[in-house]
């Protein structure tokens, strides 16, 4: 199951995951405007043949998330989910301090860490009460070097990051039991439709380059990869940790 599957890394992960034999469930939140490019994505998902169906809803909406896993249930029948990735990019990316235009609010930082760090929660607590979870599920969600930098207007998303990773920690720790397994992954700079909404983003990404060993920007697949990576039996033992796909950015 891929929440935010619709662009960017979640799309990419959920590619990535469907070649690879898994089925898709994919929730994501788009405009009627962009969906003939989304189902156009889709499609190549549903032409590998392994079972694919998305729902077009707002998976951070309290009052949504309980019908949704009803229809979740309807579409797995007796199966389970075994990897629950977020990937859901919705947040406010206002400045502290500006004269040109609204700055920061407290509802900002609350609507933005609700989407970006609380929902991850919500949705692993959700599976685990209605028994749709695997033995052995691995739970991901995606990072950011904001977690720790301070780039400008990125103050809300900034703390979402930080307050993912604690609640990551702690799905790790206390889901142990059960079987789950919960890690972040830290992507590089992306060149993604998410990235580009942040001010100044065209400036991140040439710090981004002069920073890279490699000399190119991070891909949605090398992000979907390490995705994919940790879905694998050989990963069981990763749990409660951040691990870094950036090709070495953050060294520098």
């Amino acid at each position: 199951m891929v929440l935010g599957g619709s662009s960017g890394l979640g799309l990419a992960t959920a590619k990535r995951l469907a070649q690879a034999g898994y089925s898709i469930l994919c929730i994501h939140r788009d405009r009627r405007v962009d969906m003939d490019r989304i189902k156009a994505e889709f499609s190549k998902i549903e032409s590998l043949g392994l079972g694919f169906h998305s729902f077009n809803t707002d998976a951070t909406n309290s009052s949504k998330q309980e019908a949704l896993v009803e229809e979740i249930k309807a579409v797995l029948g007796k199966g389970k989910i075994a990897v629950l990735v977020h990937s859901i990019a919705k947040g406010n990316l206002k400045p502290m301090n500006s004269d040109q235009g609204p700055n920061l609010q407290n509802q900002d930082f609350g609507l933005t860490i609700n989407a970006m760090a609380t929902s991850f929660y919500d949705w692993v607590r959700l599976v685990v009460e209605h028994e749709l979870h695997s033995t052995d599920l691995r739970a991901i969600a995606f990072t950011s070097e904001g977690n720790t930098k301070a780039w400008e207007h990125y103050g809300a998303v900034s703390a979402a990051k930080a307050a993912l990773e604690a609640i990551m920690r702690s799905i790790a720790l206390e889901f142990a039991p059960i079987g789950i397994k919960a890690n972040c992954i830290q992507a590089g700079v992306t060149d993604t439709p998410s990235f580009r909404r942040i001010p100044g983003s065209e400036t991140l990404k040439e710090s981004a380059l002069q920073r890279k060993p490699n000399g190119r920007l991070t891909t949605p697949e090398d992000v979907a990869t390490a995705a994919y990576l940790l879905s694998l039996p050989e990963a069981s033992w990763i749990n409660g940790t951040v691990v870094k796909a950036d090709g070495g950015e953050s060294l520098r």
